[in-house]
């Protein structure tokens, strides 16, 4: 009989450790959030400066995948993150409108320029259509490196040269690296290419880059950044808590003002603008 109780004893405690285990990382990763956004926001470092303040601000871990607004917003769509972070309006609108995404709100934004070689072979320099820059870039067969990664600065750049009536399809001056933001302007430094760039990233690595601006200013390369929550309705498994807390942390007080001075110690200017309850339209005046 003692035998049988001690068994029973062993057997219990066993089911109470397992119940213990079961639940501990269940616990564990209710802090964990898993954030997907696109190069620019890490190439830039301002993700850098932002992830610990929420952290501390709030407990929550965050695991950062950056990547295209593409993949990122594709690995929303299969459940693999919880919040992103991208800057692929149309796209975006579609996630949403899809039922994948869900509170998508206006964070900030900077802009896109073209970047390329000091000496400047297409003569585009200070040209303020970036449709005719597109334009001279391909009929002087001048080297065009594209991220080709279906990212927002991707998604641009094709809606450009559709403008343009450009087909660059198999042409050899159009290359692909399939990268993101920051390898994709070390590749163009160092084949002497022009590019597409968000301007925050190209600052932020300027310093090692033999890129000039070439051309910037036009209404068209406005690159506006959104937060959106991945539906927890769509998939079980999303931290919508930590979702919304870091939501919430992008567009409050006090990462609007991070926001609004990253970048000027180093660059004289910041790399982003806060633009927490504006409204689309009123960007870029």
């Amino acid at each position: 009989m003692k035998r049988i109780t001690g068994i029973l004893v062993i057997v219990w405690l066993l089911i109470a450790l397992c119940g213990i285990f079961k639940i501990s990382p269940a616990i564990g990763a209710d802090k964990n959030i898993i954030l997907a956004t696109t190069t620019s926001t890490q190439d830039s470092g301002l993700l850098d400066v932002l992830i610990p303040v929420f952290e501390k601000k709030t407990g929550y871990f965050v695991k950062t995948i950056s990547v295209g607004s593409g993949q990122a917003m594709a690995m929303g769509q299969k459940g693999e993150a919880d919040v992103l972070l991208v800057h692929s309006p149309d796209a975006e609108k579609k996630l949403v409108a899809d039922g994948y995404g869900v509170n998508r709100w206006l964070v900030m934004h900077n802009d896109f320029i073209v970047v390329g070689p000091p000496a400047d072979p297409a003569k585009v320099k200070g040209m303020k259509d970036t449709v005719e820059v597109f334009k001279k870039i391909a009929s002087t067969k001048n080297l065009f490196m594209s991220r080709g990664d279906n990212s927002g600065t991707h998604a641009k750049e094709k809606a450009i040269w559709k403008v343009a009536g450009v087909n660059y399809e198999r042409e050899k001056w159009y290359q692909q690296t399939g990268l993101g933001m920051g390898q994709t302007l070390n590749v163009a430094s160092e084949k002497n290419a022009y590019t597409l760039a968000d301007r925050g990233t190209y600052l932020a690595l300027k310093k090692r880059l033999g890129l000039d601006i070439l051309a910037e200013g036009d209404a068209v390369l406005l690159n506006i950044y959104h937060v959106i929550e991945v539906n927890p309705a769509k998939f079980s498994k999303v931290n919508a808590g930590g979702a919304k807390a870091f939501a919430d942390f992008m567009v409050s007080k006090e990462s609007q003002g991070i926001i609004k001075t990253f970048g000027i110690d180093k660059f004289g200017s910041p790399l982003f603008f806060p633009d927490a309850g504006k409204q689309v339209e009123e960007l870029g005046r």
